[in-house]
Order: C-alpha cells, then structure tokens, then sequence
C-alpha cells in the first residue's frame, strides 16, 4: 500500500465496508461500459466485412 492516501481514498475504503451491497452495483455498472463479452467469430467476420475503407484525405467530398 501507498505511503499517502488521499481523501477521497479513505472515504470511498470506509464506505464500501460499510455497504458491501453496492459492490454488485459497482460490477454491473462497470460490466455495462467496460467489460465486453467475447463475440462469435461469426459476428467478427461480418464487421470486419462490413468495413468500408476510408479515403486518403477525409474530407474530400468527391
């Protein structure tokens, strides 16, 4: 463990002690914007068929 801790370490420690409950919440929110589920391979080849190439300059509109 580090020599210093800010805080807001101390605080959020002691608070997820005091409410162990909210470690399932902080799962499934971290499960919803982070932790993605391994696709098929099926699923990969269809997106990586569906890639459109892009242009050597952008913003050409031609």
């Amino acid at each position: 463990m580090a020599l210093y801790e800010s805080e807001h370490t101390k605080f959020m420690r002691e608070w997820m002690q005091k409410h162990p409950e909210e470690k399932a919440e902080q799962q499934k929110g971290r499960a919803l914007w982070w932790d993605k589920v391994p696709q098929s391979l099926d699923t990969m080849k269809e997106k990586i068929a569906a890639k459109v190439p892009s242009k050597a300059y952008y913003y050409d509109a031609n």
